[in-house]
């Protein structure tokens, strides 16, 4: 009996203790359905940042947007139109669209995906710049 619980007492602790998968709570969305077209950089949306500032409600059901990455045809027109991260991103609430580099900061060629914790950076040996050369990480 006491070797048993022993066992079972050490295999709690070790699902406890071993690397979990990161959550789209807690993770970043890259979204580049449409940046890598258009010659920019994928968007990195800190999906962490503003959770834990926001029920899930705000976003997904009062804003629209989907339970998927990539479920949603997000483009700069309905930003600025005050669709999607516009509602807040106007300028008045948050800062505006005008701030390119704050959403698009990812690596060029990046999917569309949930991409691990904000730990975790998106980075690769080399990349292709937008100018076609490869830069070193």
């Amino acid at each position: 009996m006491f070797k048993s619980a022993i066992i079972g007492l050490l295999s709690m602790m070790a699902v406890l203790l071993l690397p979990q998968m990161a959550k789209a709570e807690y993770a970043d969305v890259v979204i580049n359905n449409y940046s890598d077209a258009a010659g920019m950089r994928p968007a990195v949306f800190p999906h962490w940042y503003h959770r834990i500032r926001f029920r899930c409600k705000v976003c997904h059901a009062d804003l629209g947007f989907e339970f998927k990455a990539g479920g949603n045809k997000i483009t700069m027109a309905k930003i600025i139109d005050g669709q999607f991260c516009g509602a807040c991103h106007n300028g008045e609430i948050s800062w505006s669209v005008e701030n390119c580099g704050m959403c698009h900061s990812g690596i060029p060629g990046t999917p569309t995906s949930i991409h691990g914790s904000t730990v975790q950076r998106l980075v690769a040996p080399t990349y292709k710049a937008l100018d076609g050369k490869s830069k070193p990480k």
